[in-house]
């Protein structure tokens, strides 16, 4: 059985790193921040050893940059990295979408048209963050719906370091309309038993960020590895 001290070693890991992820996901911690062991501890009132374990599951991800004799930082966008997770990612979720077009678990209708009302509510709030929030669920339910819901770990993994890329692309209605018009195409086609739609959305939905990406590139390449 696990000690006392263990599980609240594991614990407090798992509560630092939730927020530091939710914070370089969210860009509250921008490419390129310098971030402190130390600075962290003192703030979450614990020891240095849960902040070094979360560090190690965010350079993990790529989410940080750990320089021995240096100071570690949150790690820069990688065109290379981008275009890895996004292919890891479609190869795993167009299979998602196809397994739950031929035969869903129809328990999660309910929640993927939840899902679909809340994203309707934060278009019309301009609240960006709670879009991007359900974005996030949406993709979850998806693979819920297909009965695997193990491939949204990996999806996740690959995810993150796109999502950052989006808090800086959805900065209009406009954009999240045309999010949500995809996310609403994905869910007829699931509920009509249409594989081949839904394959056709899922591609159109991920290739949404080749001009993104180039754009951003293009206005904030200090946040991009050299």
């Amino acid at each position: 059985m696990a000690s006392t001290e263990t599980v609240d070693r594991i614990t407090s890991t798992d509560r630092i790193f939730d927020e530091l992820f939710a914070r370089i996901v969210g860009l509250d911690l921008l490419p390129g921040t310098k971030i402190s062991e130390t600075d962290v501890a003192k703030s979450f009132g614990y020891s240095r050893q849960p902040v070094r374990e979360a560090f190690t599951r965010l350079a993990n991800l790529n989410l940080l940059l750990i320089r021995p004799q240096r100071a570690t930082i949150v790690r820069p966008f990688s065109r290379d990295l981008i275009a890895n997770a996004r292919f890891v990612r479609a190869a795993i979720e167009l299979e998602v979408v196809r397994t739950a077009a031929q035969s869903r678990n129809v328990a999660f209708d309910a929640d993927l048209k939840a899902s679909l009302r809340g994203q309707r509510d934060a278009i019309a709030a301009e609240d960006t963050k709670a879009f991007h929030d359900l974005d996030y669920d949406f993709h979850r339910l998806l693979c819920l719906s297909a009965g695997r819901p193990f491939a949204f770990e990996m999806i996740a993994a690959n995810k993150a370091q796109v999502d950052r890329l989006c808090m800086l692309s959805l900065t209009s209605t406009e954009a999240m309309q045309t999010l949500y018009e995809d996310h609403d195409g994905l869910v007829q086609a699931l509920f009509g038993q249409d594989a081949e739609a839904a394959d056709r959305i899922l591609r159109q939905h991920l290739n949404r960020l080749d001009p993104i990406i180039d754009a951003i590139y293009t206005t904030h390449k200090g946040y991009f590895e050299e």
